[in-house]
């Protein structure tokens, strides 16, 4: 079973990430390429809120928070993901997390708040932010909508005002750490490869090396599934190959 998803860090060009898999953590800097500690907990809280195992994502609050995750870091991490799972696994991902933080406040433990969200300005308007957004994680100028957005305009509207105005703007996460939030989800839901697709590609643009997504997919495996593992994959290995191509 190990062997199948080992493929894909094989071919992302590193070594396996098999210090998280034997349960040691990895500090940034010490290994070129690498996740952060706190970049796996990220990874781990997205995908188990996605999935709704929430026995387990008690356990992954109280790591994230001793990886140095701020409170607020990790509220924000639970309210991006519900633009791709929904509301209720947010919420309830929310649900958990206070749970937790008052079972370690009992404890004696003061977690830190870390910094709130920085006011966002309403001018220009929403819609032009969030293409502005857009561009940024992408990289070039946006171009004709997808039939979608043409049969529904509504989405387009919502897609540009709340997800990539609204939410991406907001300063808690930085686009690294959004999109590890986003891999996550839709690797976790499975069925999603267009989705998908886009969202490796972005990583890739807003400077996530192949290494660090294939720990993530490593991370998948192991708290998620092989199943989804193996097809976000799939997913992964061919935006690489189109990249490769591209680059030539």
């Amino acid at each position: 079973m190990i062997l199948k998803i080992l493929k894909l860090v094989m071919f992302a060009g590193s070594a396996l990430a098999s210090n998280f898999s034997s349960g040691q953590t990895v500090e940034n800097g010490n290994r070129a390429n690498a996740l952060s500690v706190s970049q796996e907990q990220i990874v781990i809280i997205s995908s188990l809120t996605a999935k709704g195992d929430l026995l387990q994502l008690r356990d992954a609050l109280s790591s994230g928070l001793d990886a140095g995750l701020t409170i607020n870091e990790i509220k924000e991490v639970i309210v991006h993901l519900y633009a791709y799972c929904g509301f209720p696994r947010s919420i309830m991902g929310l649900r958990t997390f206070m749970t937790v933080l008052d079972e370690r406040k009992e404890k004696g433990i003061e977690d830190t708040w870390g910094n709130a969200a920085s006011p966002i300005p309403d001018s220009p308007d929403k819609y032009t932010r969030g293409v502005e957004t857009l561009e940024k994680l992408t990289k070039a100028k946006l171009g004709p909508k997808p039939a979608y957005q043409e049969f529904s305009p509504e989405m387009d509207v919502f897609l540009k005002e709340h997800l990539f105005a609204d939410i991406f703007e907001r300063d808690v996460l930085s686009y690294h750490a959004r999109e590890l939030v986003t891999i996550s989800v839709l690797s976790t839901l499975g069925g999603l490869e267009p989705m998908l697709r886009g969202h490796f590609g972005i990583c890739l643009k807003v400077g996530l090396s192949s290494n660090q997504l294939g720990e993530a997919l490593n991370i998948i495996h192991k708290h998620i599934g092989e199943k989804e593992a193996l097809a976000a994959q799939q997913v992964l290995e061919e935006v690489i190959t189109n990249q490769r191509n591209d680059e030539h």
